[in-house]
């Protein structure tokens, strides 16, 4: 039986370990964007559809480093930049908290495809934007070749990729978006 003491305890390292190696702690926008133009470098470079993808997106968040972690309760944490036009507008943390049966770490990179005028200027406007239903994911076996059903059916195409670690699956559901300044 777990006590309230150790589950507590628990969350709390999982919340730790995600903070860990993501730039939280004032790295500056700096290396925040020489981490943005190494991931989206590599996405263009190993997935070459998604190059035309960002061309036809009006934005595209890029977050290179998501680390997540958890014991019961779990968390996950990163920063990265609002691109639009390949020019940063603005800093974005994606925070993520969540229970139930899990155990284990990993890493990952994702980056959002704004598709319209009105998702990117409600992410933009929000207090903090979560991942929802309009959020529509792409594989990075399709990032060979996205074709045109995947950007025309949502206003918001996700691709996670470049995972390491062990807990099983990546995914953006219940992630929340906050501007901030680095």
């Amino acid at each position: 039986m777990i006590s309230r003491r150790n589950l507590i305890g628990s969350a709390g390292a999982a919340m730790a370990l995600a903070a860990c190696g993501n730039g939280v702690g004032g790295k500056g926008a700096a290396t925040i964007d020489a981490r943005v133009d190494e991931t989206r470098n590599y996405l263009f470079n190993r997935y070459p559809g998604t190059r035309d993808l960002a061309g036809k997106a009006l934005g595209v968040l890029y977050m290179p480093l998501v680390t997540e972690a958890g014991f019961g309760l779990g968390g996950a944490f990163g920063r990265g930049a609002l691109r639009i036009n390949d020019v940063t507008v603005d800093y974005y943390s994606a925070a993520k908290a969540s229970i139930g049966f899990q155990i284990g770490a990993q890493q990952y990179a994702h980056a959002l495809f704004f598709m319209t005028e009105a998702a990117l200027a409600d992410f933009r406007r929000s207090q903090g934007w979560a991942a929802g239903a309009d959020l529509k994911y792409a594989t990075p076996e399709q990032g060979g070749s996205i074709g045109k059903e995947t950007t025309e059916i949502a206003p918001v195409v996700a691709l996670v990729f470049g995972q390491s670690g062990l807990i099983a699956g990546a995914t953006l559901s219940g992630t929340k978006y906050t501007r901030i300044i680095p």
